[in-house]
């Protein structure tokens, strides 16, 4: 019953939607420009393509911004989302690969075959080449196109990376997980490298700087090198929030009075990425962009609950198909919308940017066949009803098979070992493993995790396969309704089952070792000729590397002045 009535006054608190008080003139800590007064305008009429930018965050959690009722300070994002249109019925991808795929290629993950886990570093593997890319399209449609922030969608060979894929510009991380100033990242014991790169090349110079104020200050000074005449694309792919929890002490003093440590630093962390996307949006009003502009912010998955995020009162975290790992923040913030300041309950997916954001920039879509996303800016601008009506969330076939799944529980259609997730219209199926599945308050408690709301957990059936919820009427998840419905459960099967019959192989080689860092210059980088490509590609056993033998000499060195660079940072916590 106590868990119950927490939950009640949490919805309290959600639903309230009050917005913190914050001094929105005050310059920020991160900033780079001049923070002159703002003046309102009239929207332009929509006579050119817009510029576009894009920010995705990485394991903030549903709960994590202050208009859902949280404890961390969001007043850039909460004004952003208050003057534009948020979007509440917002669903993304419970893992990083998956949804930066998706946004890329407007694709299913069945279609591009990185249907299981993520890309690993040493992995030869990344976004298959014959996919037309996002910033392709725009490129095509005029625009300049830039990426700063995190790729995680491969790197093996150079035809992988991000300046290969239609960015004219790339600063960022390859791999998925760095240090926020050494931007070290080990794979496993012993391997580890440096991963910041500029374009194709290592950005040693770099290193030393929190990569939130590093990011945010290359936003603006692309902004200041280009014309606002002509259209840009820029995709900000924040680091910020994954682990690990670093964060400028002035930040972290702010949050002094939160007992758990975690907690504590994460807030810190979605503050400071607060700041760096107000000084993103100085920047569009200083040089001229603004005017002409389409923000969009997005999570990229829910928050991982056990470094510090949250995703209440929804079910489960980052890595699931619960609620908690799939529904993500969302919003759209632009002077060209036409019914602004509210909240559209529209079924929107992450694929759905890729036709959208092609549609607003008068692309040509008619040449890339097979899209799953659908242009939903109409429901977004105008509040008109959203072309879609279904999400495949997932099938995964190397996942883990449930224990007790079979095809008998699936009706003899469908493996329910299997783990897979669709919704359509207001049902949503699940079937296999489909991950932890607590509802866990926020992390406010110094000894959280306790005992408490473990109770929860115990009142779960542990000998499912199959689970089925009206998603509209529960979008906790909180009823079962699978013994109830099974026939909205064969529907939803036979779904599952259309889908699966158009997916491809699964992309998921094993790891080599040529990629090991020390191999090449002490950081993570493309590794492998075109004929080595091919032969992973096809199934064959790597090449033995000559080079195996080699010690970097240099990296040591590189390494010892990196933390001594560290070290000398006043503000390192």
């Amino acid at each position: 019953m106590a868990v119950y009535a927490l939950t009640g006054f949490s919805l309290v608190s959600l639903l309230s939607f009050g917005y913190l008080s914050w001094d929105w003139m005050k310059p920020s800590l991160v900033a780079d420009v001049a923070m002159d007064p703002m003046e309102k305008s009239l929207p332009p009429a929509f006579t050119r393509p817009p510029h576009i930018i894009f920010i995705l965050t990485d394991d903030q959690g549903y709960h994590d911004i202050g208009y859902h009722g949280s404890d961390i300070q969001t007043p850039t994002l909460d004004r952003l989302a208050a003057e534009g249109v948020k979007l509440e019925n917002y669903y993304i991808q419970p893992i990083c690969t998956p949804s930066r795929s998706q946004l890329i290629t407007g694709r299913y993950q069945i279609h591009t075959g990185l249907q299981h886990s993520i890309i690993r570093p040493r992995q030869p593997n990344c976004l298959p080449l014959d996919q037309v890319t996002l910033p392709q399209k725009l490129q095509e449609a005029g625009y300049s196109t830039h990426m700063v922030g995190k790729w995680h969608l491969g790197f093996y060979k150079k035809e992988c990376l991000p300046t290969r894929r239609g960015f004219d510009t790339f600063l960022g991380s390859l791999t998925g997980n760095v240090d926020y100033y050494t931007y070290d990242n080990c794979d496993g014991p012993g391997v580890c490298g440096y991963d910041l790169h500029e374009g194709e090349d290592v950005a040693w110079d770099q290193s030393g700087k929190y990569s939130t104020f590093l990011y945010a200050q290359r936003v603006s000074k692309i902004l200041a090198s280009h014309s606002p005449k002509e259209p840009i694309f820029i995709y900000v792919a924040f680091q910020a929030v994954h682990t690990p929890l670093q964060s400028p002490k002035e930040y972290i003093y702010r949050y002094r009075s939160m007992g758990n440590v975690a907690r504590r630093k994460y807030a810190a962390m979605v503050t400071c990425m607060d700041e760096a996307v107000k000084n993103i949006t100085w920047a569009l009003k200083k040089y001229g962009y603004y005017d002409n502009s389409v923000i969009v912010f997005s999570t990229d998955n829910g928050g991982q609950t056990f470094s510090g995020g949250s995703n209440w009162p929804l079910r489960g975290r980052k890595g699931t198909y619960w609620e908690g790992g799939v529904r993500g923040i969302g919003f759209v913030h632009s002077p060209l919308i036409k019914r602004k300041r509210r909240t559209s309950w529209a079924l929107v997916h992450i694929t759905d940017w890729y036709p959208t954001l092609v549609s607003l920039a008068r692309g040509n879509l008619s040449n890339v066949p097979g899209l799953d996303g659908y242009n939903v800016w109409p429901a977004i601008s105008e509040g008109k009803e959203s072309p879609r009506t279904e999400i495949l969330h997932n099938i995964d076939p190397l996942y883990n098979h449930a224990k007790y799944g079979s095809l008998e529980d699936g009706f003899g259609i469908w493996n329910t070992a299997v783990q897979a997730s669709i919704r359509v219209g207001e049902w949503k199926l699940l079937t296999g493993d489909p991950g932890y599945s607590d509802w866990i308050p926020p992390q406010t408690l110094t000894n959280f995790p306790g005992s408490w709301w473990n109770l929860e957990r115990l009142t779960d059936g542990l000998r499912k396969s199959v689970w089925l919820f009206n998603i509209t009427a529960d979008p906790y998840e909180r009823y079962d309704l699978s013994d109830q419905r099974p026939d909205v459960v064969r529907t939803l099967l036979m779904r599952l089952v259309h889908y699966n019959r158009t997916a491809i192989p699964v992309r998921y080689p094993a790891e080599n070792p040529r990629a090991h860092p020390d191999f090449n210059g002490g950081a993570w980088g493309p590794w492998a000729s075109e004929d080595d490509a091919e032969e992973w590609e096809g199934g064959g056993e790597p090449l033995k590397s000559r080079n195996k033998k080699k010690k970097c000499k240099i990296c040591k060195l590189r390494s010892f002045f990196r933390k001594l660079n560290t070290r000398l940072m006043s503000n390192r916590i």
